[in-house]
């Protein structure tokens, strides 16, 4: 019998030609199949390479738009918007798990770029109708997330805090109003007082752009009425680290520099106004190229020195 021919092997191409068309159908099958869901839910418990191939195929769904779409959002976020918010709460409980926690938090950044509702989705789990937010809201997650998690758990989980508290600035202010007290006695006790330079450092210096940023006015003034808050930031001065004093400058300026200070605020000023004037010539003095540090350390020394000597 004559030995057949042996038929040469072709490999088949690591990657094929696939149409627009193929594209939709697969990202609206993951949809319909409530796959981002479950990968949210179940990505720490993936190996490494898959967490990765998780995070590719959150990015890329979230971001596709089919050719001639109806919609200008890709319609795989509108349906997390509309009908599956519970995708990015999940996605958030990724910080709970160091496996999980920079894959979901480069998801949720992505996403919170691409919709302002994202950001209401986080901020406004379980609240009220007038906005006020339970502690059992996944945004309250986020304190001891940054204060208590692992190095990288923490760091990558203040960069995703940072971007839902400025991505969408004026959305962001009526929360702060509504809930107000809750959120700055966690800013206060646990992150701008965290035992983490990196932590304290870096709720500081966010603490001083949210009080200076112009969407936050109504915010900025109830903040600096408050003499405990003062007091709080008048100890940053005095810490030993360089950074931490430079960054609690810029919050002390905002109640020396308004015009109509509250009562305990006046107060605070007024008893300490000796020793703040013996303090603020030498405060920071290496920083004697920083022209607008020096300026701004000269008007708040000028404007000590023209206060009262007892509150009104």
């Amino acid at each position: 019998m004559k030995p057949s021919t042996p038929v040469p092997f072709s490999p088949c191409p690591l990657e094929t030609e696939t149409s627009p068309e193929q594209v939709s159908q697969l990202v609206n099958s993951i949809v319909q199949e409530d796959l981002l869901y479950l990968l949210a839910r179940s990505i720490h418990l993936l190996p490494f390479e898959s967490r990765k191939d998780s995070q590719s195929i959150f990015s890329y769904a979230l971001r596709f738009k089919p050719p001639n779409g109806s919609t200008s959002d890709p319609p795989a976020l509108v349906h997390v918007i509309n009908h599956r918010p519970e995708v990015i709460i999940e996605l958030c409980r990724g910080y709970a798990h160091k496996e999980s926690a920079m894959p979901s938090g480069v998801v949720i950044r992505e996403a919170l770029k691409a919709h302002e509702a994202i950001v209401e989705i986080i901020l406004y789990d379980q609240c009220d109708d007038e906005h006020r937010s339970s502690e059992e809201g996944v945004f309250w997650n986020f304190f001891p997330w940054i204060d208590g998690g692992a190095f990288e758990v923490s760091t990558d989980a203040f960069t995703t805090f940072r971007e839902i508290l400025t991505r969408h600035r004026p959305l962001v202010s009526h929360f702060l109003e509504a809930n107000f007290s809750l959120f700055f006695k966690k800013y206060n006790n646990t992150l701008v007082q965290s035992n983490s330079y990196v932590t304290k450092r870096q709720s500081i210096k966010l603490l001083g752009e949210i009080l200076l940023d112009r969407n936050n006015y109504a915010v900025m003034t109830r903040y600096v009425d408050d003499g405990d808050n003062l007091k709080v930031c008048m100890t940053l001065l005095k810490d030993d680290r360089k950074m931490v004093q430079y960054e609690g400058f810029h919050v002390f300026k905002v109640f020396v520099a308004n015009p109509n200070k509250s009562a305990s605020v006046q107060r605070i000023l007024v008893n300490n106004r000796e020793r703040l004037l013996r303090f603020l010539p030498g405060f920071l003095e290496d920083r004697t190229e920083d022209e607008q540090f020096l300026d701004e350390k000269s008007f708040l020394i000028r404007q000590i020195e023209s206060m009262a000597s007892s509150p009104s």
